[in-house]
C-alpha cells in the first residue's frame, strides 16, 4: 500500500530504508589529542616526541627508578641515626672491650705485687779495710752505717758496731754531717751522735744497732733482721759489737 502511495504522489521524496537510518545517527570519531607539552633541557618548549622531551621524561622518572631500587628498611629499624646492624655492631664491640678489660683484672690479680727489698744479711768485706768512724758504702743499698771506733761506749773495746739508718722519731733517714761529727734527720731536726745516742730534736730514743759478727772467711757479716735496743740494755749483747 506505501509502495502504490509513493508511486501515486509524484514529486515526493522517496522514504528513508530502515537500513540507513542508523547510520545517519552514528557518532563522530574524536579528534586526536596533541602531544603533552614538556619543557626540554634548553629551557625551550617542545613535545614528549622531539628529543628534550625525552630527555625531560627521562629525567622526571629519574627519582622515582632510584626509590623503586633502594632497599627497603626493616620496619622495626626505626633509629634515626645508626641502623639496627650498626647497633648491633657498637654493642658487640662495647661487649669485647669490657671482657678483655675483666679479664686482664683478672690476671693482674693472679700476680700480686712483690716488694724486692735486700736481702737481710750481707757480707761487708774485711775488717782491715775500713779506717776509723762512720762509713756510708752501705746506707743505699742495705740502710746501715758501719761504724769503726777505738772505744765503745757499752763494751769499751775497740770494733765494730752497725746503726740502722731509720731515725726513731718517725721514721725518716738522717743524714752524716762530717764536720759536725753527728747524725742528723732531715725532717724534725732530730740529732744523733756518732755512737747512735740522741741528743736534739724529738727523737725519743737512741739508733738500733744490728747484728755484726765475722764471718767463716773472715770478713764482717751484718744482719738485719736482728736490732739491739740502748734503752732495753741490748746494746751489751755480743752480737751487738765486734772487737776487733
Amino acid at each position: 500500500m506505501a509502495d502504490e502511495t509513493n508511486r501515486s504522489q509524484p514529486g515526493a521524496p522517496p522514504a528513508a530504508s530502515p537500513a540507513a537510518a542508523p547510520a545517519a545517527h552514528a557518532p563522530k570519531p574524536a579528534a586526536p589529542r596533541p602531544a603533552p607539552v614538556i619543557p626540554d633541557l634548553a629551557g625551550k618548549t617542545t613535545n614528549a616526541a622531539s628529543p628534550g622531551g625525552q630527555a625531560a621524561a627521562r629525567a622526571a622518572t629519574a627519582p622515582a627508578a632510584a626509590v623503586a631500587k633502594a632497599p627497603a628498611r626493616d620496619p622495626d629499624d626505626t633509629s634515626p641515626l645508626l641502623t639496627r646492624r650498626a647497633w648491633l655492631g657498637v654493642a658487640w664491640g662495647a661487649f669485647s672491650a669490657a671482657s678483655a678489660a675483666a679479664l686482664a683484672a683478672t690476671g693482674r690479680f693472679m700476680f700480686p705485687n712483690v716488694l724486692n727489698e735486700p736481702p737481710q744479711q750481707f757480707k761487708a768485706g774485711f775488717p782491715n779495710e775500713y779506717g776509723m768512724g762512720v762509713d756510708e758504702r752501705w746506707k743505699e743499698k742495705f740502710g746501715v752505717w758501719l761504724v769503726r771506733t777505738a772505744e765503745d761506749i757499752e763494751q769499751h773495746a775497740a770494733g765494730f758496731y752497725a746503726l740502722s739508718v731509720t731515725c726513731t722519731h718517725l721514721g725518716c733517714t738522717p743524714n752524716y754531717l762530717s764536720a759536725e761529727n753527728k747524725f742528723k734527720c732531715p725532717c724534725h731536726g732530730s740529732g744523733f751522735r756518732t755512737t747512735g745516742v740522741n741528743f736534739e730534736g724529738p727523737a725519743p730514743r737512741p739508733l738500733e744497732r744490728v747484728r755484726v759478727v765475722l764471718a767463716d772467711d773472715g770478713q764482717i757479716l751484718v744482719d738485719k733482721s736482728r736490732h739491739f735496743q740502748r734503752e732495753l740494755g741490748q746494746w751489751t749483747d755480743p752480737e751487738a759489737f765486734l772487737k776487733a
